[in-house]
């Protein structure tokens, strides 16, 4: 049993070697491609290129882009995997106290390492829901604004509409009395 944990935490101590190696040569080549963009190079000559009428939709979804950046790496590289291996072995550790008393008996080593595993993985939980939180009062005051211009141009509508009516009973009672 505890062969079988000390295996499963091996094995997921290669695999956060692996990902922190992808993420550093990530990075570096990250570097590289901002350093390659500095570097000045020979004016190439233009091709001529057929001249192609681009709608609005189009130039309005290639400046939406956005890239991948170091927090999105690190997000998916190194918290996702800390969180699920936390909740994972927590659980694994639930399990087996269940199922083994010997489990039981050394459940200060195991509380310890759940402590050590959950302080940083309580943080990055934290932190993804305040980022969550502002993502939502984001979205909320965007519906407000929204709402309150569809508001106004309704009004604004319907004021002229008023308007337009007002000066055509107006131009009909001028009409009427010139008769």
């Amino acid at each position: 049993m505890i062969e079988w944990a000390l295996t499963f935490l091996e094995i997921m101590a290669v695999v956060s070697a692996f990902l922190g190696m992808i993420i550093v040569i990530m990075m570096f080549l990250a570097i590289a491609k901002r350093l390659s963009k500095q570097v000045p190079t020979l004016p190439k000559m233009p091709k001529k290129k057929p001249v192609k009428k681009e709608r609005r939709t189009e130039h309005m979804s290639n400046q939406a882009k956005e890239g991948v950046t170091f927090n999105d790496i690190f997000m998916f590289m190194i918290a996702v995997p800390l969180v699920l291996l936390w909740v994972g072995f927590a659980g694994f550790v639930i399990h087996s106290g269940l199922q083994d008393d010997s489990v039981l008996e050394q459940i200060e080593g195991y509380t310890t390492l759940i402590a050590i595993l959950g302080g940083p993985a309580l943080l990055i939980i934290k932190d993804a829901l305040d980022v969550w939180k502002q993502e939502q009062a984001e979205k909320t005051a965007f519906y407000k604004v929204k709402a309150q211009s569809v508001i106004d141009y309704n009004d604004s509508v319907l004021k002229q509409a008023q308007q337009i009516e007002s000066k055509a009973q107006e131009q009909e009672h001028k009409m009427e009395s010139k008769k």
